[in-house]
């Protein structure tokens, strides 16, 4: 297993993590398998989505906060990120590559992006490879 950290700037923030994983590949000898990509944190997410376009993060994010506002009077969690634990739940913790001949097996437009909903924090991911 491998684990980096990433710094984030902002609450709410989608982090290309492609490079970081592609390093943490190399250095598990990945060749042939699949890798799981995985952030153990409640209010933070792995996704995979288009790289090509920073409109779709911009346009992403836009619709996750209208989807799951921060302020709202019906949180009970008084820590003030319960929107950042529930966004966390929908997206996910984790995510499943493909590995062939030690390269991702991502779509052209596909990337791997780190999903901060309570920052800025320093976050760490986890890599393992089966």
């Amino acid at each position: 297993m491998v684990e980096f950290q990433i710094k984030t700037g902002s609450r709410n923030q989608m982090i290309n993590i492609d490079a970081q994983v592609r390093q943490a590949l190399q250095e598990l000898d990945a060749t042939d398998c699949v890798a799981t990509i995985f952030c153990p944190h409640t209010t933070a997410a792995i996704t995979i989505n288009e790289n090509a376009d920073p409109d779709v993060c911009h346009d992403w994010l836009e619709n996750m906060n209208r989807l799951v506002p921060a302020d709202q009077p019906y949180y009970q969690h008084a820590e003030g990120n319960s929107d950042g634990h529930v966004k966390s739940s929908l997206v996910g913790v984790s995510e499943q590559v493909i590995i062939r001949n030690g390269k991702m097996l991502l779509g052209t437009w596909q990337s791997l992006y780190f999903c901060e909903f309570d920052g800025p924090r320093t976050r760490k991911v986890l890599v393992t490879i089966t």
